[in-house]
């Protein structure tokens, strides 16, 4: 283990060989780094290479608007949005990406691509909020506000076409002249340049995804007879088991690592799992979440070290966290096209075989645009020895209210209620999203990354990813049976598992002071929650990579659930509407293609029923009027 200059390093662990990076400073991220991982994975990608373009015709026309794959932020930033969808063109597109994602090999490491260089988001604030006001002189800035800032290096956004390239620049050194010259030849198309993939999913929410458009995107695991052998009644005739990521920021949990071991050893199919953790953590005194409790080398049976090629983790030194915002957008950028994709907290225990309940719950939805998201119950009484659950409950996504002051106001989920679920065999439709626990296509994630720029953000996170998610056509469902529960800060679970004292990133106010009211001013503009504020007060920065979609107008959706943002007020007793009436009235207008709910055909707006009296019942189907 490498001793840090500063204070961020790179090194590999080697207590389980596996996976794990420090966050580094650009200028010390040594080129050996990325080569260890190339050796790792070369040989591989070479073969990738020669697959893909044995298999695929790649011939793109010099006269199609694209942007140049790269795995470098800087050539996404203000891109400028030009549809590219002519039919062949885009069939041909299709093709090649769906291919693509039948033998990628999985699990990929957010080694396998360069890394980009970002401006540390409190830093990017201060240097242009402080640091540039002190460079004006004689009214005119003297100086660039960043300079001297020095960047940092996080993992890169996944592109399909990023991967080959970046897998082909890096295995020259590996190649012979014939191969080099053989794959000069069929790359040479490529050189024109292939829509970036968030491009190729909709144009950045300028359209809503065609039904092939996104199942073509999705790793999976072939089925050997041997191996799924003891499987086999799960597999439903099943040849490829479809991949999943699971996302955990953690910030100075000492359960991390029990939620990581919890994810792999109740899944039935562990092997197409995927986790990336974004660890958080003092240096030099907490225990990292990658650490095993022995050495692989004395317990190799070990989760850590059983499953180490399929765990990435990301590390920061716990002082320079600006909240789970940020922490999640670099969880985000781990995503490496994995079939599905879940967010989850760094404190929480799955159900046995909740693998095999989440898919199946999320595939009932008939819903390609769906997510499985709920805040969770706590741990306590909810899971037996052998990891079933003993509830027959589930929180729904329903209550909201505005809190904070003036600029700052923001629109905040409250205690969520529980119950048992009104609707059988599907999950059901509920107005907001929740960050603790979210499970979706991977697509989700491709298209509505965390906010990059949002430091020191808590409250208004969720409303955020949901606003961008819902403009996008995403739906929001609770699942019928709870596939995972949480450990929260108080009662009686926190007190045995001393949760009640583990630090929060507030620890870090006093250093990053002032940069919480820049980010949520930039929140509440971006989602349109602040229309009395001029927008030249906020920082419109890769507004294209984390704005709204036009899927759907956010205006839309304020008057349908009873927000008003405006006055900064909601209607009262939404949970009344929501659950099983929003159910069975907004499903009659899912589109037929499984493709979301098309609100162009929903009229319906919220009011207080304890006012107005349930103003929804005459717009439930008649076999629903007297459940």
């Amino acid at each position: 283990m490498t001793k840090a200059l500063n204070p961020f390093s790179t090194h590999f662990n080697d207590a389980t060989g596996g996976s794990r990076t420090r966050w580094p400073v650009a200028s010390q991220m040594a080129d050996g780094v990325i080569l260890r991982s190339l050796v790792t994975f070369g040989s591989l990608y070479f073969l990738l290479i020669i697959q893909t373009y044995n298999r695929l015709n790649y011939f793109f026309p010099d006269d199609v608007n694209s942007v140049t794959p790269s795995t470098h932020l800087d050539s996404m930033r203000n891109v400028e949005i030009e549809e590219v969808h002519h039919p062949a063109k885009s069939q041909k597109l299709l093709n090649d990406i769906s291919e693509l994602a039948q033998i990628m090999p999985f699990p990929q490491s957010i080694h396998d691509v360069s890394f980009d260089e970002i401006i540390h988001p409190a830093e990017e604030i201060l240097a242009k909020e402080v640091r540039g006001a002190n460079h004006v002189r004689n009214g005119k800035n003297t100086r660039h506000e960043l300079d001297g800032v020095e960047p940092i290096l996080v993992p890169a956004f996944w592109d399909p076409y990023a991967v080959i390239m970046n897998a082909t620049s890096k295995s020259e050194d590996f190649l012979t002249e014939n191969d080099k010259s053989y794959l000069k030849k069929v790359l040479a198309p490529l050189q024109n340049g292939y829509p970036s993939v968030r491009k190729y999913l909709g144009n950045y929410g300028q359209r809503l995804m065609t039904p092939e458009e996104a199942k073509s995107i999705g790793s999976y695991i072939p089925v050997t007879s041997q191996k799924f052998s003891n499987r086999k009644s799960f597999l439903h005739g099943k040849e490829k088991l479809e991949t999943i990521f699971v996302a955990i920021a953690s910030y100075r949990d000492f359960q991390c690592r029990q939620t990581v071991e919890s994810i792999f050893s109740r899944a039935r199919f562990p092997e197409r799992i995927r986790v990336a953790v974004v660890d958080q953590y003092a240096f030099g005194e907490d225990t990292p979440c990658s650490q095993p409790e022995v050495p692989c080398g004395e317990d190799p049976f070990q989760i850590l070290c059983k499953y180490k090629s399929q765990i990435d983790f990301f590390e920061i030194e716990a002082k320079y966290s600006v909240g789970p915002v940020f922490a999640r957008h670099l969880g985000n950028r781990m995503y490496r096209g994995e079939y599905y994709a879940m967010q989850s907290d760094a404190h929480v225990d799955y159900v046995k075989d909740w693998d095999i309940r989440t898919t199946t719950e999320l595939d009932s939805s008939s819903n390609e645009m769906a997510i499985l998201t709920t805040y969770l119950s706590d741990v306590t009484g909810s899971l037996d020895k052998d990891g079933n659950s003993m509830r027959s409950t589930r929180p729904i996504m329903c209550k909201s209210d505005y809190e904070g002051f003036g600029s700052d106001k923001h629109l905040r989920h409250g205690q969520q209620p529980e119950g048992e679920a009104m609707v059988h065999g599907e999950p059901t439709l509920e107005p907001f999203w929740a960050a603790g626990f979210s499970f979706s296509r991977g697509h989700f994630i491709v298209n509505i990354p965390y906010d990059q720029h949002l430091p020191m953000i808590f409250q208004g996170e969720e409303i955020s990813i949901g606003l961008r998610a819902f403009s996008y056509g995403y739906d929001f469902y609770t699942p019928q049976h709870s596939h995972c529960f949480h450990y929260y800060g108080t009662g009686e679970a926190a007190v045995k598992a001393h949760r009640n004292t583990i630090p929060t990133f507030w620890e870090n106010s006093q250093k990053y002071s002032g940069v919480a009211d820049k980010g949520m001013r930039r929140l509440n503009g971006i989602i349109q929650m602040n229309p009395e504020i001029d927008r030249n007060t906020w920082n419109h920065a890769d507004e294209t990579l984390y704005g709204v979609g036009n899927v759907r107008e956010l205006q839309k959706f304020f008057e349908t659930f009873g927000i008003d943002t405006v006055k900064k007020k909601t209607q009262d007793h939404l949970c009344q509407f929501a659950g099983r009436n929003m159910h069975w009235i907004f499903k009659q207008y899912l589109r037929q293609n499984r493709m979301g709910i098309d609100y162009q055909h929903i009229n319906y707006k919220f009011k207080d029923p304890d006012i107005h009296g349930r103003t929804w019942v005459h717009l439930l189907p008649k076999n629903q009027l007297n459940v």
